[in-house]
């Protein structure tokens, strides 16, 4: 059973490697603030995610798996508050409020639920 969790725990490491690649990857290629933080953010929180439950599989030890639960906890805490922030101030600095208040909302009304 130990093998298996390891292995299980090594792959979900590199996947957590590879998610953050990609995270990167889009930060470099994408071509303005608000894409590239949504490219950062959310690759970058399941490429986390996955390094911390990978490691917790891998060592299978309580005090670094109780360890990884509380910078999971953090890090899925504080990550989405910081890319709110972080987007709201690209909006701001772009000039792009004026834009979003004169665009017409979408009528939930007339969707036709059921």
């Amino acid at each position: 059973m130990n093998g298996l969790l390891e292995i299980v725990g090594s792959l979900l490491l590199l996947a957590g490697a590879i998610l953050i690649l990609i995270a990167a990857w889009g930060v470099i290629r994408l071509p303005d603030a608000l894409a590239r933080q949504h490219a950062a953010t959310k690759a970058g929180t399941l490429a986390l995610a996955c390094v911390c439950v990978g490691a917790m599989l891998w060592a299978q030890d309580t005090g670094w798996t109780l360890r990884l639960l509380v910078i999971l906890a953090f890090l899925l805490a504080t990550l989405p508050v910081a890319s709110h922030l972080l987007a709201r101030a690209a909006v701001r600095e772009s000039q792009a409020q004026d834009e979003l208040d004169a665009a017409r909302l979408v009528d939930t009304q007339s969707q036709g639920r059921g």
